[in-house]
């Protein structure tokens, strides 16, 4: 292993931190309904938890509707049983065929807290991308001890590490601005 490649390792944890980031910010509550707000809900479907994007079409006709088509309408209930188990706090509205979940508006006070959580998510993902840097810092230090890499060598490598990390940073900053942004909108 060279210097080399673990800047292109850093590299490669630092951009899947910052798309663990978007991925868990998708999940959050905006005020607008969105098919990623039920996706990840799991249904005990014959026994086996099944994440609700496999058992059924998911839509948003309109901003503050979720509309869930199940492939097997035998599952409505089961279904409906595991959105009332969420942490959604939304009740299921069903036809026996169709399930309309209604999003109602947020409140200042929640569209606040949600915005604070954000900002919470963004700094933790920010905290691993500089767990990443550190432990890459040691390695590329390490090569040098071991003289597989000058000074001057080393020096440029944690410099180029130093820039990795503020464009991560960067980006994880942006994805929690947009989100934020997305949140307090009315």
């Amino acid at each position: 292993m060279s210097a080399d490649d673990v800047f292109l390792e850093a590299a490669d944890k630092m951009e899947k931190a910052v798309g663990a980031l978007e991925h868990q910010l998708r999940t959050i509550r905006t005020g607008r309904a969105s098919a990623s707000l039920v996706d990840h809900i799991r249904v005990d479907y014959y026994g086996t938890q099944t994440p609700l994007g496999q058992m059924a079409n998911i839509a948003t006709p309109d901003p503050a509707l979720i509309v869930i088509r199940p492939f097997d309408p035998t599952a409505v209930k089961a279904i409906e049983k595991a959105i009332m188990q969420s942490d959604m706090g939304v009740n299921p509205n069903s036809d026996g065929k169709l399930i309309r979940i209604a999003i109602p508006p947020l409140s200042e006070e929640r569209r606040r807290q949600l915005a604070s959580q954000v900002k919470q998510m963004g700094e933790q993902a920010k905290v691993a991308i500089r767990n990443i840097r550190r432990d890459a810092k040691r390695d590329i230090e390490k090569f040098e001890e071991d003289g597989e890499i000058s000074e001057d060598q080393s020096f440029k490598a944690i410099e180029d590490l130093q820039e990795l990390t503020k464009e991560s940073e960067g980006k994880a900053d942006e994805v929690v601005e947009r989100k934020s942004e997305e949140i307090m909108k009315f």
